[in-house]
């Protein structure tokens, strides 16, 4: 009489779902073995059947890897009769044998190793599927694996078959766990009636456990689980019992690793909540602190084994410092507007205190169409945890000369202000800073003074900004500024929004999109600095037109007439990405920009764009771009532009 129903009982649930899982749930597999020694029967099959009518294939799934004329391996075949296409890829992706015909593997000691690997292995993979009444054969040269002594391994090898019968999908009868913490967050998948895959078991017991630590029960842990699986109903029932612990608060924060590190700097910028109810999201706030800085190579955090007499729980923090000193380079070159070189030097930790130096310079134009060259020159120093936590405060000065359509524009800004971040994507930085800058074409030439204050919020969640392929970016300024003299006061509103979508096979092609807007009030386009007003054209708003050459035409009473930049614009910007192969990307890209005198595009503008194809080349700091553009609409030009930088357009 043959078993009918099976039941499992763990103390406890590891990583590495499937495997674990049934390597825990089927110690007993080979004594429910029949047919030929060796032949593996989890539980009642129709395998013998299948086998007697002669093993015909009919719509069962099957696969064949052709092995090479120079060893004496012909196939490796997997036969796995009514299997769908999760459960084909989940079988391939376990099996050894499979992975070995792939990578040209033919010695027989290997393959014979590997087949009696697969055993446990496809037995994972099909219980990750939710198929607990399968029945496993691997045959070599017609013979079981697993009947050949492992001291007889074959010498040579021709054939080898899988031969995979799944049989019944098994659901959830009934998926519990006691007892359940307020607010746990179970997985969808474990709920009476759903498929029950093994990897739903262990995800709702890693839930279980986070839903008690997330309301301060640190040590909670699986004491025990029961699974019942019933072959006659196809139905596997889950009980997770899990231990508490009590509840308990942060102990103290043991430090080391710190060399050149202030040890009282180190914790005040990790900001560790003593004596407060423990949470997982408080440790993670400390190392995402820690690691914002820049300052550590690597951040460790490792609770106590056990909790004080107390109630409450230390914390081991082991930091390794990054070297102090960095710097850093690029170019990117543009066909009329010529060679841009920029570099950076940085410290992380002048002063021991977290304190971090950085000096920026540029030199643009070089070569250009334009026969001038400018520069930018920037100091700032950044102290993280000041004056709390989560929060850097900098100071800052910034020198540039630069061409913009027809002026030559001289500044000087003095700065500080404080950052601080909100969350693990958002951040806002405020800060108040004084201008001076001249600005001059042909006859004309103005000063202007001003005090400003920048103000703005930072959201980010791409999974890489070098080279985004989904997730979002969001910038908004605010600047609100006080003209001295003849410079107008007013204030500037500048936004940044980015969207990346993937999709197709492995991801492979990237839709992204890019929308950018401003616009300034107060005075008069002669009175507003020209720091402030917007222009079009180049790598940054419109490829395909020259760098900023989209502005607003202005004439002087008795003077000649010169462009400058406007009012308010808009920037619009959409690529396709496809990879052509690991390491080979094309892009198709289209540009449009708007520049208008007034406000709020009042008072009229212009649009331009452009539009044009390029190449990535993926190296391990971002890929580095060529892109041919040329214009499609405007009258700013009627050339083609080439653009050569490191990293995505936007």
């Amino acid at each position: 009489m043959r078993n009918m129903s099976t039941s499992v009982r763990m103390g406890r649930i590891l990583p590495a779902p499937a495997l674990v899982f049934a390597r825990e749930c089927c110690k007993e597999w080979r004594v429910a073995s029949r047919g030929p020694v060796g032949a593996v029967s989890v539980t009642r099959g129709a395998w013998t059947a299948w086998a007697k009518a002669g093993g015909r294939v009919g719509p069962a799934l099957a696969f064949v890897l052709a092995a090479g004329a120079a060893t004496a391996l012909e196939q490796i075949e997997l036969v796995a009769p009514g299997a769908g296409d999760d459960l084909r890829d989940a079988l391939g992706r376990a099996s050894l044998l499979v992975q070995a015909r792939t990578n040209r593997i033919a010695d027989p000691q290997d393959l014979f190793a590997a087949a009696r690997a697969d055993y446990g292995r496809l037995i994972g993979a099909l219980y990750s599927e939710g198929h607990y009444g399968g029945t496993i054969r691997i045959l070599i040269d017609g013979r079981e694996a697993a009947a050949i002594p492992p001291l007889d391994a074959p010498e040579t090898i021709g054939s080898i078959r899988i031969l995979v019968d799944p049989g019944p999908l098994f659901r959830f009868g009934a998926a519990r766990m006691r007892p359940y913490a307020p607010g746990t967050d179970l997985p969808p998948a474990y709920a009476d009636g759903k498929r029950a895959r093994s990897g739903a078991i262990v995800d709702a017991a890693d839930a279980g456990v986070t839903g008690w630590r997330m309301i301060g029960h640190a040590k909670a842990r699986v004491a025990d689980q029961t699974i019942i699986a019933d072959h006659r109903s196809a139905r596997l029932d889950a009980l997770i019992l899990l231990e508490l612990g009590p509840r308990l608060r942060f102990g103290t924060l043991d430090m080391t690793g710190y060399d050149r590190m202030d040890p009282n700097r180190l914790a005040k910028i990790a900001g560790f909540p003593t004596g407060e109810v423990f949470s997982p999201d408080e440790l993670d706030r400390v190392a995402t602190r820690l690691r914002r800085t820049g300052i550590f190579r690597s951040v460790v955090l490792r609770e106590a084994d056990a909790a004080g007499a107390d109630g409450t729980l230390d914390v081991a923090l082991a930091v390794v410092e990054a070297p102090l000193r960095r710097f850093g380079f690029g170019a990117e070159i543009a066909s009329l507007k010529g060679l841009d070189l920029s570099g950076f030097w940085m410290h992380r930790n002048l002063l021991g205190g977290g304190e971090r130096l950085r000096v920026d310079g540029a030199i643009t134009g070089i070569g250009g169409q334009a026969d001038f060259v400018g520069y930018d020159l920037g100091v700032r120093i950044d102290r993280p945890g000041t004056p709390v936590a989560d929060a850097s405060a900098f100071v800052l000065a910034r020198a540039t000369r630069k061409e913009v359509v027809d002026l030559k524009v001289d500044s000087l800004t003095f700065g500080f202000g404080l950052s601080r971040a909100l969350g693990d994507h958002l951040t806002a930085e405020a800060g108040l800073s004084y201008t001076t800058e001249t600005a001059k074409a042909g006859s004309f030439s103005r000063n202007f003074q001003l005090l400003s204050l920048p103000l703005s919020l930072d959201w980010d969640n791409r999974d890489d900004p070098l080279d985004a392929r989904r997730g979002y970016f969001f910038d908004t300024t605010v600047t609100p500024f006080l003209g001295f003299g003849n410079t107008a006061s007013g204030a500037q509103f500048k936004a940044d929004a980015r969207a990346y979508r993937s999709f197709g096979v492995d991801d492979g092609l990237v839709l992204a999109g890019r929308v950018q807007a401003g616009t300034v009030s107060g005075g008069t386009l002669l009175s507003t600095p020209p720091e402030f007003l917007f222009f079009s054209g180049g790598v940054g708003t419109v490829r395909g037109q020259p760098y900023q050459s989209l502005g607003v035409a202005v004439r002087r009473a008795f003077g000649s007439q010169f462009e400058t930049g406007g009012r308010s614009f808009i920037g619009l910007s959409g690529e396709m990405r496809a990879d052509l192969s690991r390491t080979i990307g094309a892009v198709a890209f289209y540009d449009a920009g708007y520049v208008g005198a007034g406000s709020l595009g009042t008072d009229g503008g212009d649009w331009h764009s452009g539009a044009g194809l390029g190449l990535r080349y993926k190296t391990g700091i971002g890929p580095i771009r060529l892109d041919v553009a040329g214009p499609v609409s405007g009258r700013t030009s009627d050339g083609v532009e080439i653009y050569i930088g490191i990293g995505q357009a936007f």
